[in-house]
């Protein structure tokens, strides 16, 4: 398949590990979503892709679990 980007054939496959979490502040506390895949990469333009296992993409869709605040006490 040729670059979406640059539509060169000059690409290589890398493995990876990469861990997606949810943007803004009320995340912090979220671990996100390990995925371990092969990453596509144009030799040419730098053009990267993927592709989300479907138990990590169920995983991504969900709503995150609540987390339990910590509460600090007043002197």
């Amino acid at each position: 398949m040729p670059c979406p980007a640059s539509a060169s054939g000059n690409q290589s496959e890398f493995p990876a590990e990469m861990i997606v979490h949810p943007r803004g502040l009320k995340n912090l506390d979220n671990p996100g979503v390990r995925i371990f895949q092969k990453l596509s990469v144009c030799l040419d333009c730098g053009y990267s892709w993927f592709t989300v296992p479907e138990a990590e993409l169920l995983m991504l869709a969900a709503p995150p679990p609540p987390t339990k605040r910590r509460v600090m006490a007043a002197d």
